[in-house]
């Protein structure tokens, strides 16, 4: 754990020791807030909610968080660095993970830094605070299950470009597999255990259960199922590649 949080340390401040700390915060709430207030009808809805704040999240992360992890590993194989890095007394499992944890922090603080629209519903009405603070973990969780994905296609390529799209592509199919319009082609002539199979599989089902305020231990499983499996392929992958 001392290993994890040395490199944990270390990853998040070269985030802020660059320009893309800060160009990241500001494409993410300036994003979030145009998608909240013009597309989501905000104000025109007249409900003290978040909803139309976090129906967008999903979306929203298809473009920006392979953005971030686009740079966990290929920018460190492309420069060389990764020899030096693996050199250090840590296993890598270590570094796999202080990476990981330092971009899901870094997630996490461009998250709460959208608090004044829950300070805005609040001071608007009533809004019930148990499924806002719900629908900001599974904003949270989702966030890490993406990066996770991202960090192992990094491991596995030296060009950013290529990670971030196979990164969009694999976290757009987990996405939209569980949407009406993907269902649909499926509903009336696949087997049921089909359905319910892509159901299962999909990343904005278990998101949007638990932004409806309930907290099943399923779907919180499912977000670390992925995480857990995609942090260990990148540890198999960068150890397979560390030498090329």
């Amino acid at each position: 754990m001392h290993n994890v949080l040395i490199i944990f340390r270390r990853e998040l401040a070269s985030y802020f020791a660059t320009p893309l700390a800060y160009i990241f915060i500001v494409i993410f709430l300036v994003l979030a807030g145009v998608l909240t207030f013009f597309v989501g009808n905000f104000f025109e809805r007249g409900q003290a909610d978040l909803q139309p704040f976090f129906a967008f999240h999903p979306w929203l992360y298809l473009v920006l968080i392979p953005a971030l992890s686009m740079r966990l590993w290929a920018e460190e194989r492309k420069s060389g660095t990764i020899e030096l890095f693996l050199t250090l007394p840590v296993r890598m499992i270590e570094a796999v993970v202080g990476k990981f944890a330092a971009a899901w922090c870094f997630a996490g603080i461009a998250l709460v830094l959208t608090f004044p629209l829950w300070l805005t519903v609040e001071f608007l009405g009533q809004p019930d605070n148990g499924v806002i603070f719900a629908s900001y973990l599974a904003s949270w969780l989702m966030a890490g299950a993406y990066l996770a994905i991202g960090a192992c296609v990094s491991a596995a390529t030296k060009n950013q470009v290529i990670a971030f799209v196979v990164t969009a592509a694999i976290a757009f199919v987990l996405t939209a597999s569980g949407t009406p319009a993907v269902l649909g082609l499926f509903q009336g002539w696949a087997p049921e255990s089909v359905i319910r199979a892509i159901i299962a599989a999909s990343v904005f089902g278990h998101f949007s259960a638990i932004t409806r305020g309930v907290i099943d231990l399923r779907d919180i499983v499912f977000f670390f199922s992925i995480i857990i499996a995609f942090l260990g392929a990148n540890a198999i992958v960068v150890d397979m590649k560390k030498a090329d």
